[in-house]
């Protein structure tokens, strides 16, 4: 990709040299939540051809932003993962996905509903650390067949995929519902009555988690 530098002392234009070609940030957002497997990254972009999901991805690793890794026994798998350079753009994809949410329209409209740890960034794009003082608490969020931890600790919130063993409450339900909830086109409240989400633990703690983290 080097042949499409835009050949600019601007840091800019170097950051879009290495970052700027289709997918490349969409990767980069699919592994903000922890390390995953090719077949976890073709899930979660859908249309993306594997040929060029592996071009971005040793690209991606040529430029130090994400590194590969084996699992131990008995997973074994291959997996990719960022590098501290890569996590560096965090802040960047939470202000460009903040701006970018203007012109998410209210239902997908035809667009690709993606797998919950695609939308990892999307809670702490929207997270209010203010309402968050004092509150601690670790959910897990079990939806379809993916599992998401999200963690608020007096005014901080990280996210990451997998199951934990130290969990105040567990959410469970289809993606959705949850990006209904995430919405506010679905009352918690509701959600709970009619048996569409199912809640393992304090059942206020729906509320509380939506009022943190879904979008205003």
């Amino acid at each position: 990709m080097k042949d499409r530098s835009y050949n600019q002392y601007c840091g800019l234009a170097y950051a879009l040299d290495i970052v700027g070609e289709r997918w490349t940030l969409l990767i980069i957002r699919e592994l903000m939540a922890g390390p995953r497997r090719f077949k976890d990254l073709i899930a979660g972009l859908p249309d993306i051809s594997t040929n060029l999901l592996a071009e971005r991805l040793k690209w991606l690793e040529q430029q130090g932003i994400l590194c590969r890794r084996v699992l131990p026994p008995p997973a074994g798998s291959t997996v990719y993962q960022l590098t501290p350079l890569g996590l560096a753009l965090e802040k960047t994809l939470l202000e460009l996905g903040k701006w970018g949410s203007q012109f998410v329209p209210p239902s997908p409209e035809g667009a690709a509903v993606l797998p919950v740890v695609s939308y990892a960034l999307t809670l702490k794009t929207f997270f209010r650390a203010e309402l968050a003082q004092g509150v601690h608490e670790t959910y897990e969020l079990r939806i379809d067949n993916e599992v998401l931890q999200v963690q608020i600790n007096g005014g901080k919130i990280e996210v990451w995929q997998g199951a934990s063993g130290n969990t105040n409450v567990i959410f469970e339900t289809d993606i959705s519902t949850y990006l209904g909830l995430l919405q506010r086109q679905i009352q918690p409240e509701e959600a709970i009555a009619t048996g569409i989400v199912r809640v393992e633990g304090d059942p206020t703690a729906l509320s509380r988690f939506l009022d943190l983290c879904g979008l205003p």
